[in-house]
């Protein structure tokens, strides 16, 4: 067989020439569809599904998605202050301390410091590592900053965690509780947005996702949830959920409340939640948030032993610890220590 030697200079030009060649034709057009806009992690049709498993099924993957990220008997301990109590312009049906309503709350001005710090101290004492404190405002005035300002300053010297809540907040106040030391903000969506003006008129959703939005850009973390109860059905918790787990990211902290009927509210006659559907709402608030403490919030007082076992079952691992939550009242501490004895709990 016949040998062509190409030499190097040679063989480098032919290739060169090729390749010229097939740059000068015209390129096939190849299309590159546009990317899809991001979808939620949690559809109301996913976390819906979650509240329609079997019961047993259920607390199975939230008690499995408890155990992948907590220690499984360890109970996060917050005691809540009210601050400032009643006389609040806002028209939340379930909430006693609206002006709108005729109840027997007693109405008290914002607190003295030193009280607060008292209040703090013996929550301190008795085993709560956060220390809430609550104002019925529509939303702190600069007038209030001050000594809010204050409380979280000589709370944070105490060592304990600090959380607030005051209701919507201006440009620039999240930031000033940043630098003061604060913690946590809390400011519950309560409900499903599809359902939201039939508990609230007096602001709107998006007002509460704004604070969310602007809580979040300051630095602080979030403690938002909901309540339970409120007339809603089961297709709106699933949106409350859904809407909560795909806060980017979402809360640190997510309160569970069942709603307390509180006499002269708009919902004094609501009759009370099923306790299988109110710990499939934990269960499924544990599910699709497995990072986040998932409290046992207001409404505790009205039950059980076992029906407290059953919501920490669903994946509950934080509780308010103390005598009142806010204006109503909560099992007292010794009756939780009895508790945690029982069930093999401990709280940090």
């Amino acid at each position: 067989m016949a040998s062509y030697p190409i030499t190097g200079s040679s063989f480098l030009e032919t290739r060169l020439m090729n390749n010229a060649a097939l740059l000068s034709q015209p390129m096939p057009h190849i299309h590159v569809p546009a990317p899809a806009a991001p979808q939620p992690a949690w559809s109301v049709e996913a976390v819906l599904a979650l509240f329609e498993l079997p019961f047993a099924d259920l607390l199975f993957q939230a008690q499995q998605t408890l155990r992948a990220h907590f220690a499984p008997n360890a109970v996060q301990r917050s005691t809540l202050l009210s601050i400032k109590t009643g006389n609040c312009s806002e028209d939340c049906g379930y909430c006693s301390q609206s002006k709108r309503y005729t109840t027997d709350l007693e109405a008290h001005n914002l607190m003295a410091l030193d009280e607060v710090v008292a209040a703090a101290q013996a929550a301190k004492d008795k085993g709560a590592s956060r220390f809430c404190m609550g104002a019925a405002w529509r939303g702190p005035k600069d007038k209030d900053m001050g000594p809010v300002l204050d409380m979280v300053r000589a709370v944070k010297a105490l060592g304990l965690e600090t959380c607030v809540t005051l209701g919507m907040l201006k440009e620039g106040q999240a930031q000033q509780l940043r630098e003061a030391g604060l913690d946590y903000y809390n400011h519950n969506l309560d409900t499903a947005q599809e359902f939201y003006e039939e508990i609230v008129t007096t602001h709107t959703y998006q007002d509460r996702l704004d604070t969310l939005r602007s809580v979040r850009e300051a630095g602080l973390k979030v403690c938002s949830g909901g309540i339970v109860g409120l007339g809603e059905s089961r297709l709106h918790r699933a949106g409350l959920i859904a809407t909560l787990a795909n806060l980017d990211p979402p809360p640190e902290s997510v309160p569970i409340n069942n709603l307390i009927a509180i006499p002269g509210t708009p919902l004094a006659n609501n009759e009370p939640t099923d306790i299988f559907e109110f710990a499939r709402t934990i269960a499924a608030a544990r599910i699709t948030m497995p990072r986040s403490y998932v409290r046992l919030s207001a409404g505790r007082e009205q039950m059980s032993e076992a029906e407290q076992a059953l919501c920490f079952l669903a994946g509950a691992n934080s509780i308010f610890y103390g005598d009142k939550l806010l204006t109503t009242s909560n099992p007292q501490m010794a009756r939780d220590e009895a508790l945690f004895e029982k069930l093999g709990l401990h709280g940090v």
